[in-house]
C-alpha cells in the first residue's frame, strides 16, 4: 500500500474582503480558510477530489460538529501555514483537525476540530463508507495518542511553541 503523509501542509494569504475593521481575519473566516486548505490538501497530496465524488457517485460529507479555538489574529496580508490531519474515522464519519500558524510556524492562530458525517446526497441521509475509503482512511489517518479532547489538544499545541 501507498505511504502517505500523515499531516498535510500548505500556506495561504490573508485578504481583505475577509478581514474586520481592525485588519484581523473575520472569525467565521478561520473556518472557510481552514476548510478550504484541507480540501486543497486532499486534492493535491492525495488526488482525493470531494468534489468529483459528490458529482459522480452522488456522495460527500456534512459538518456535524465544529470546535475552533482563536488564539492569536490572522492580519491582512499575512501569509499563515495550515496543517491538516484526519485524527480519527468510523464507519460513518471523519474527524479531522486543522491547525493555523504564522508563515514561521512559532506563532499559534487557531486549531479547529470538524466531525464531518459520510452522506448520500439522493436519499439526504447518512450512510457507511465503503471499504475502499476505510482502507484509505485507515492509511492517512494520525491519531493523537494523548490528546484525549479538544481543549486538552489546544494547550498541548500551545506549549509546544
Amino acid at each position: 500500500m501507498t505511504a502517505f503523509k500523515k499531516v498535510l501542509e500548505s500556506n495561504m494569504k490573508i485578504r481583505f474582503h475577509d478581514c474586520d475593521p481592525f485588519n484581523h481575519l473575520n472569525n467565521s473566516r478561520y473556518i472557510d480558510y481552514l476548510i478550504t486548505a484541507r480540501e486543497d490538501q486532499l486534492l493535491e497530496q492525495y488526488d482525493f477530489d470531494v468534489y468529483q465524488l459528490a458529482s459522480e457517485k452522488g456522495i460527500g460529507w456534512v459538518s456535524a460538529q465544529t470546535q475552533i479555538s482563536y488564539i492569536a489574529p490572522a492580519q491582512l496580508m499575512e501569509e499563515v501555514s495550515i496543517q491538516t490531519q484526519l485524527i480519527s474515522f468510523s464507519e460513518k464519519s471523519l474527524l479531522f483537525e486543522a491547525v493555523m500558524w504564522n508563515r514561521d510556524k512559532d506563532i499559534l492562530k487557531a486549531v479547529m476540530w470538524t466531525k464531518l458525517v459520510h452522506f448520500h446526497l439522493q436519499t439526504q441521509k447518512s450512510f457507511a463508507h465503503s471499504e475502499a475509503l476505510m482502507q484509505f482512511f485507515g492509511a492517512v489517518v494520525n491519531p493523537l495518542s494523548d490528546a484525549a479532547d479538544f481543549e486538552t489538544r489546544v494547550k498541548q499545541l500551545k506549549q509546544a511553541i
